[in-house]
């Protein structure tokens, strides 16, 4: 019972502190006599959820890029590392290169993506999977090393494949590695997803974003920057959420 009180004052006081910055911010404004096409208050901002700008279809266009982005980055970084955890070859022969062509400003690469795939959100999600791939394969990796290797020789010499020591052995031990890296991608899928916005797309809140800036409408623009926000908050709990159910609770069954 007492837990559940926790968890319970522990989001009232993530939603007070919330409620908080969205307070100081009116005052600021108010009280301050900043112009609105500086910085427009949190009325002025949400009121232009009401106005006409298709905010709904962009804001699915730059979710279906963060999200497209990030899990692609999981899928991929998760199986490079599982390859190289098996061999060391790979690990120090592809390892470096990976680290290398990282090190590409993504920015430098936006019209190389435009040439090879045209507008849309295809190269969106070709960023943004760009940006945040490499903390998951280096956490990832990590986890997987982290294994005593007395463990993993007595498996084997029960007989148990390649496949059997992953998925009972190396994966469970290098889930709270995997979802570390995950936590840090969600931040750059999201910055990923939006700098392919503003290079490659003709939709989304980062295109909408470019937009409006034309006109110093910058309560559009600040909508824009909190739905941006909240797509990446409702892909980070969805990450807590997978992290709960599958390192948790199994900590709590142990």
């Amino acid at each position: 019972m007492e837990n559940r009180r926790e968890r319970i004052g522990r989001w009232v006081l993530v939603v007070v502190m919330h409620l908080a910055v969205i307070a100081v911010w009116q005052l600021w404004i108010t009280l301050g006599e900043v112009e609105a096409y500086i910085m427009p208050t949190p009325l002025a901002t949400f009121a232009t959820l009401f106005e006409d700008y298709n905010w709904w279809s962009n804001t699915l266009v730059t979710a279906a890029s963060v999200f497209g982005g990030f899990w692609l980055a999981v899928v991929v970084g998760v199986l490079l590392a599982l390859l190289f955890s098996w061999s060391k070859w790979l690990n120090d022969a592809f390892m470096p290169v990976i680290v290398s062509l990282n090190m590409i400003p993504k920015v430098a690469l936006g019209p190389i993506f435009i040439v090879w795939f045209s507008y849309g959100i295809g190269p969106n999600i070709i960023i943004a999977f760009s940006i945040c791939f490499l903390p998951i394969l280096i956490t990832t990796a990590r986890g997987l090393n982290e294994v005593e290797p007395e463990l993993i020789d007595l498996v084997r010499a029960l007989k148990a494949s390649r496949w059997q020591v992953f998925t009972k052995i190396q994966l469970p031990g290098a889930l709270p590695y995997i979802f570390s890296g995950m936590k840090v991608a969600v931040v750059l899928a999201v910055a990923g997803a939006i700098v392919g916005e503003f290079i490659a797309s003709e939709k989304g809140l980062g295109y909408l974003m470019l937009q409006v800036q034309v006109t110093l409408d910058t309560a559009a623009m600040f909508m824009a920057v909190l739905l941006i926000t909240f797509v990446g908050v409702v892909l980070y709990a969805l990450v807590l959420m997978l992290e709960l159910l599958l390192v948790v609770r199994d900590a709590r069954v142990e």
